[in-house]
């Protein structure tokens, strides 16, 4: 009896059961790994970084040309003071009392007393 009754209720109400072949559309939000904010957080760093990378390579390239230019100011130097020290000692030959005396008796010059002296510019 349960099976008929069971079958006379399907028939009796055939509006009530939902049928099999009716479907519903379902949108799925596809979702990223990665969220807006996160994105936006990873700009901002990376650019950041970016920006440091390119300021610290400007940095050590002007470093780099100062000490280049500072060493090439250096070896300068030390040709000019090479160049000083040699014309210093040149000066120091050619101010010799015995080479001016002789110089003088080539000339023609009778010196009086024997006695030279070299004589020292004062710079005030």
């Amino acid at each position: 009896m349960s099976a008929n009754h069971a079958r006379s209720w399907q028939q009796t109400s055939p509006q009530q059961i939902p049928e099999k072949d009716q479907k519903v559309a379902v949108k799925v939000k596809k979702q990223g790994w990665i969220t807006k904010g996160e994105k936006v957080l990873y700009t901002i760093v990376s650019t950041c970084l970016i920006a440091s990378g390119i300021y610290i390579v400007s940095f050590s390239s002007s470093t780099d040309t100062l000490n280049r230019n500072l060493q090439e100011l250096d070896q300068t130097v030390q040709t000019q003071q090479v160049t000083n020290e040699g014309l210093l000692f040149e000066k120091k030959e050619l101010s010799r009392p015995e080479r001016i005396t002789q110089i003088a008796k080539d000339n023609g010059l009778k010196l009086q007393d024997a006695e030279v002296k070299q004589a020292h510019a004062f710079n005030n």
